[in-house]
């Protein structure tokens, strides 16, 4: 029988494959040709002995029992065809033989065949690395499975080019114009053929559910070792997951889990039969970052910067070769590049010169330790200005910068203390001290001491306060402590 599509006819059989041989007795060989197979007596009846693909398998009284149980198993197969028309071939014998009494056992005959013969299609074989991993129905349709494939990553049109260019044979290509890109080869990670096999007609696949198949591929469990500066997000998108996959494979991990550096997390995917390698050559103009260059000046105050020369940022073409595996990036090499402009440096000079009076721009700690106890913000419903530092190695109070002490003295509920201008925008207070090292109009360096510190004013308890100030402005002595 023949089964059709719109292009071609091919004949396709059902095979009945047994499981066990049975070789055949002498005896059953000889009884054709004996007087009892030649009687003609009414006493006399016939029984079929029944054989499959030549392997004997027993006897019948009835030739029916046998082809209808072959029919519904037949019948059966058929509906996991995908509406292809098969047909099964010569492969049952019946031999009869006339017998005075029937020794014939249709139900052990019809258990036989049920247990040990299986309904089996021809078929096409997609082997990958000699292992037959997806069955079609026929040659054609596995070759546009493997076609779809590829069209996963190409179009038809870079396809049908490229086959193009192969028939060509080996001339060289021209030189890619300006931002033109170009398939250089498009094949599988694995050796693909395709060969004949007989299987279970219900494995037979259409080419849409083969393709997806073979791109899910298996499981592979993998574990991943957090690293410093890893997020849940990152990490997913590292390996081909959602965040929600990714907590789905991890029940004990949810969007705000604080990560560990070293704690290993379940990443494990789908990992494809086979993937598709696209080779490619790709023309496009992009940018070269300018450099940046710091000059030292002896004669500039240290901290403060100027710039000398604005960056630019300039541009090229550049032509790649890349390769691709499942439309992910796995290697990428520079062949040729055109310069249209090159980059302008950004050039920034750096003061060096140390003057006494200026700070350098960064605070050191102002205390020998010690800890902040109490931080900038709103305390006691009113804003506490700075920042409270208690419990040092000693009491000893020291600049935070150079500069110039502008206040020494009583100041009310700050007790003792001391105001520096850094003679840079900047300006720090030291409160609360037992004692004063400094007198106004004085400079100082950055760590030199200039108290000690105590409890005077509005304080509960020894400890420093310190404040900062900017441009005349309050800020967080904590952004600019080092």
């Amino acid at each position: 029988m023949l089964f059709s599509n719109k292009k071609t006819k091919t004949k396709k059989f059902l095979l009945l494959k047994t499981t066990v041989f049975t070789t055949l007795a002498a005896s059953v060989i000889a009884f054709s040709n004996g007087p009892v197979a030649l009687a003609t007596s009414s006493n006399l009846t016939t029984v079929y002995h029944v054989y499959l693909n030549g392997t004997y398998i027993g006897n019948v009284t009835d030739k029916t029992i046998v082809n209808n149980l072959i029919d519904e198993k037949a019948s059966t197969a058929k509906k996991s065809l995908n509406g292809i028309d098969f047909k099964i071939g010569q492969q049952v014998q019946f031999i009869p033989e006339q017998v005075f009494q029937s020794t014939a056992n249709n139900s052990e005959t019809i258990q036989t065949i049920k247990n040990t013969f299986e309904i089996q299609a021809e078929a096409a074989a997609i082997m990958i690395d000699g292992t037959p991993v997806v069955y079609l129905d026929q040659d054609a349709t596995a070759e546009d499975v493997i076609k779809k494939l590829k069209l996963q990553y190409v179009s038809e049109e870079q396809l049908n080019e490229l086959e193009a260019r192969k028939t060509k044979g080996n001339e060289p290509l021209p030189a890619l114009a300006q931002n033109q890109s170009r398939i250089l080869d498009v094949r599988l990670s694995k050796n693909v053929s395709i060969e004949p096999k007989n299987i279970a007609p219900e494995k037979i696949m259409s080419a849409d559910d083969a393709v997806s198949f073979l791109q899910k591929g298996t499981i592979e469990e993998k574990k991943y070792a957090v690293q410093e500066g890893d997020v849940l997000g990152t990490i997913a998108n590292n390996h081909g997951l959602k965040t929600a996959d990714l907590l789905a494979l991890n029940p004990g991990l949810t969007e705000d889990s604080m990560l560990k550096i070293g704690e290993e997390i379940n990443v494990t995917a789908l990992k494809p039969y086979i993937e598709v390698i696209v080779d490619k050559e790709v023309n496009q103009q992009e940018e070269i970052p300018y450099a940046e260059e710091v000059v030292e000046d002896s004669s500039l105050p240290k901290g403060e910067m100027t710039e000398k020369q604005q960056g630019q940022n300039g541009s090229r073409f550049v032509t790649y070769a890349t390769s691709e595996q499942n439309g992910v990036t796995v290697k990428k090499e520079q062949t040729s590049e055109q310069i249209l402009q090159q980059p302008v440096k950004h050039i920034v000079v750096k003061g060096t010169k140390v003057i006494p009076s200026r700070g350098e721009g960064n605070f050191a700690w102002p205390t020998v330790g010690g800890y902040v106890s109490s931080k900038q913000g709103i305390r006691w419903n009113k804003m506490h200005k700075g920042i409270d530092i208690a419990r040092p190695s000693n009491k000893t109070i020291k600049a935070a910068d150079n500069g110039v002490v502008v206040s020494a003295g009583w100041g009310g509920g700050y007790g003792n203390r001391i105001i520096i201008d850094h003679q840079n925008g900047f300006r720090t207070l030291y409160a609360h001290m037992s004692s004063l090292n400094v007198s106004v109009g004085q400079t100082v360096s950055k760590g030199s001491a200039i108290g000690i510190m105590g409890a005077t004013g509005d304080a509960t308890g020894v400890h420093l306060h310190f404040e900062v100030y900017k441009n005349g402005g309050l800020v967080n002595p904590l952004s600019y402590l080092k």
